[in-house]
């Protein structure tokens, strides 16, 4: 039956909701609390909308935009001068990333290929070697999966040191998740026939920097791979992909080769400069680590974080949660920095390798603190603290950074990273 609120049940909810609002957090400052008029007697008369289109552009009070970067440290750069751009994560709501605000990676820019003319070679260790198009491609079986996608650089800033300013789209915006559709890998591998002592496969490229990566043939590359051409119902975006790239669910981003014009297949690895000048990670004993493939577990708190600016009171913390390894099982929030642990909630569906968003209700006293949360994904994986993640990996690498990430909050509610 349903319950017939009361007008005490009405007023607290009111002042509930009058309370949260007035302390929700926005980049830059704090959202002002909502008129709590019982009328509409006072908001804009209705009137005629704007004409149809031929698509959909964003409200022009939603201001919403990737950050251009050179470097860690050197962002808002000129466009020409970036190598990445990065994700709004403190803008988003929900799991999925809007396809034109996909984090951005290039080596040598995005090149503009007509798909009528691309191609996809299939060779080495087959029976039966293939030249592919994009309508080949798309007459072939498929299948679309939410998964995420992250840069192995994603989380740089905060390896060695990082300014107190930064926002979680700096430190953090170098992930995005989407639906992704294409191809079977599998369907592939057995249309061409792979010689079963192949061991693994060579994915190249079309971009000028002809970048390619060593793959090895894993049955959960196998089983999970895909010639993606389609990204949230659409064609790739070129800066994506298009017209077809490799998609490998929780493996490094620089796997997942954009572009895609050839795989072979061959018994050992194929040795690119990609693999053994660029991709690898220095450890604390000064080798180099080869094949660091999977992107482990990870979250952030992406609202109150850096920059922000919140009220003492009731606040509700926010942020996403993701692992290669599987799905998220569980996300603990720190309101003390780390001393105690709640157990925050998961808005469903939690999908494998694919981003989760957590929430969890905390009312701030208005005493300096500090926010952090670790997730756990379902192979176990615990996200370790900063000190004990530079204690195992050292401060010499560049990529795989998935350390626990700190929020300082001081007494005027400004919140700002810290490195703990």
């Amino acid at each position: 039956m349903l319950k017939r609120f009361s007008d005490p049940d009405r007023l607290s909810r009111r002042r509930f909701l009058t309370a949260t609002a007035a302390t929700a957090a926005t980049a830059g400052g704090v959202i002002a609390a909502p008129a709590t008029a019982d009328t509409l007697a006072d908001v804009p008369p209705r009137g005629p909308g704007d004409d149809l289109g031929a698509y959909s552009p964003r409200s022009p009070y939603v201001q919403i935009a990737r950050i251009p970067e050179a470097a860690p440290g050197q962002r808002n750069v000129d466009p020409s001068a970036a190598i990445n751009s990065k994700s709004p994560l403190d803008k988003f709501v929900g799991t999925i990333t809007p396809t034109d605000l996909h984090y951005e990676r290039s080596h040598s820019g995005v090149p503009n290929l007509d798909p009528s003319e691309h191609r996809v070679l299939v060779h080495g260790m087959v029976k039966q070697p293939l030249v592919l198009t994009l309508e080949d491609l798309r007459a072939m079986p498929s299948i679309s999966r939410i998964a995420f996608l992250e840069c192995t650089g994603n989380g740089w800033e905060n390896w060695k040191s990082a300014p107190d300013t930064v926002t979680v789209q700096n430190t953090h915006g170098l992930v995005s998740t989407h639906e992704w559709t294409g191809v079977p890998l599998s369907f592939l591998i057995d249309l061409v026939g792979v010689d079963r002592a192949s061991t693994w496969m060579l994915a190249e490229g079309d971009d000028g920097a002809a970048v390619a990566r060593s793959i090895p043939l894993t049955d959960e590359i196998i089983a999970e791979g895909i010639l993606a051409y389609g990204q949230n119902g659409e064609p790739l975006r070129p800066a994506h992909g298009f017209p077809v790239r490799l998609f490998l669910p929780g493996f490094e981003g620089n796997l997942n080769i954009k572009w895609l014009r050839r795989l072979k297949f061959g018994d050992q690895p194929f040795m690119t400069r990609w693999e053994t000048a660029r991709y690898t990670q220095l450890r604390p004993d000064g080798k180099a680590r080869q094949f660091q493939l999977k992107q482990d577990v990870n979250s952030v708190i992406t609202a109150p974080s850096g920059m922000m600016r919140i009220k003492p009171g009731s606040n509700r913390i926010t942020g996403l949660a993701w692992s290669g390894h599987g799905r998220i099982t569980r996300v603990e929030v720190s309101a003390d920095g780390g001393a105690t642990w709640a157990v925050a909630a998961l808005t469903g569906p939690v999908l494998p390798k694919a981003q989760a968003r957590f929430q969890h209700d905390w009312v701030w006293d208005g005493r300096p603190t500090k926010i952090v949360s670790r997730s756990t994904d379902e192979q176990g994986n615990v996200q370790p603290d900063r000190a004990s993640f530079i204690a195992q990996v050292g401060t010499n690498a560049l990529f795989h950074y998935s350390a626990q990430q700190t929020w300082g909050i001081d007494e005027a509610g400004h919140v700002r990273n810290v490195l703990a």
